[in-house]
């Protein structure tokens, strides 16, 4: 509220209702936590003029036209940008509409505090981090195999079949299971995704899951993969950080920005035998395993969901939007 009166604001997401994306999560995360606020919030793929004292634009390039027009249209509306991965990965070079919508945006948020040093100096100014919180329950693991997932569509940028490949480092008599769970994107990663199942016994496709099945798989899982090639910040590794589940990652800036560039379990972009080697070592070796738990536990505070409603206050004070 400001002046006792109710703020409205629109989120803007590419993402539509019936979508599962990382893009839709953070949409009606981001607008729960704004009503809790006191924020009277809309989720909208495209804004169409709806009055309102915010705008928050969910990726800059796929909601750049919002933010243009919601700039002209209502010059005193704030605007809040976010930088998805494929805004600034793997290189961030927006093209005029996308520097545009940016440069007027009031705020730009990121993910993991990494992303703000791609940004020139102008844009980074106003540029904070807000890492996204999540509350997931554990479950009980399967005590006769390592049992490892996947939360990812099947798309190149995620490489979700990575892991499939991996399988080929890990001798066949180690008990480890690897679970990819998305939606295929094209018919060839379909098949691809077939073919790998068809291969190994340790290799399963179960295509996607609604959102409450697939924190539950994450949940009973010893180790969540991120094997993607670029992340703004990934949801799914704020979830296994709460659930307490450790992340097997690749060696990129939207992983270690979350995870800490000493991660012990991370592995280089497209690299099979690497991450065969980690997943060998987890499913063998107690000690390096019971390691990545306590490292994992030690980050909760950071998706912490009371953490991230405080930097929305802030954020939200800082734009003179509260008092």
């Amino acid at each position: 509220m400001r002046n006792g009166t109710v703020l409205n604001a629109v989120l803007v997401t590419p993402a539509g209702p019936r979508s599962r994306s990382g893009n839709r999560v953070t949409a009606l995360r981001w607008a729960a936590l704004l009503r809790r606020l006191g924020v009277h919030t809309r989720v909208v793929e495209q804004w169409r003029g709806e009055p309102c004292e915010l705008l928050v634009a969910v990726h800059a390039v796929k909601s750049r036209d919002s933010v243009l027009a919601c700039a002209q249209a209502r010059p005193a509306t704030k605007l809040v940008v976010l930088l998805a991965g494929t805004d600034i990965y793997p290189q961030f070079h927006p093209d005029a509409a996308t520097l545009a919508a940016l440069t007027r945006a009031d705020a730009i948020v990121t993910l993991q505090p990494q992303a703000t040093q791609v940004l020139p100096e102008p844009l980074r100014r106003k540029a904070r981090t807000i890492v996204q919180s999540a509350v997931v329950a554990p479950r009980p693991r399967p005590t006769d195999r390592f049992a490892a997932c996947v939360l990812a569509h099947l798309r190149p940028v995620k490489d979700p079949l990575l892991p499939f490949a991996a399988l080929r480092h890990v001798p066949a008599e180690v008990p480890i299971h690897v679970t990819v769970a998305g939606r295929a994107m094209s018919p060839d990663l379909k098949a691809a995704a077939d073919a790998a199942v068809a291969a190994d016994p340790r290799a399963h496709w179960c295509g996607e899951l609604s959102r409450r099945d697939a924190l539950r798989l994450l949940a009973s899982s010893h180790a969540c993969l991120v094997p993607s090639t670029a992340e703004g910040g990934a949801n799914v590794v704020s979830e296994a950080i709460a659930a307490g589940t450790p992340v097997i990652a690749t060696d990129i800036p939207g992983n270690t920005g979350l995870l800490g560039t000493d991660w012990p379990a991370l592995f280089a972009a497209g690299d099979t035998a690497a991450l065969g080697a980690i997943l060998l070592r987890c499913a063998t070796d107690s000690a390096y395993y019971q390691e990545l738990v306590r490292r994992t536990l030690a980050l909760q505070h950071l998706v912490d969901p009371a953490r991230e409603q405080a930097q929305w206050r802030a954020l939200l004070d800082d734009l003179g939007l509260t008092g």
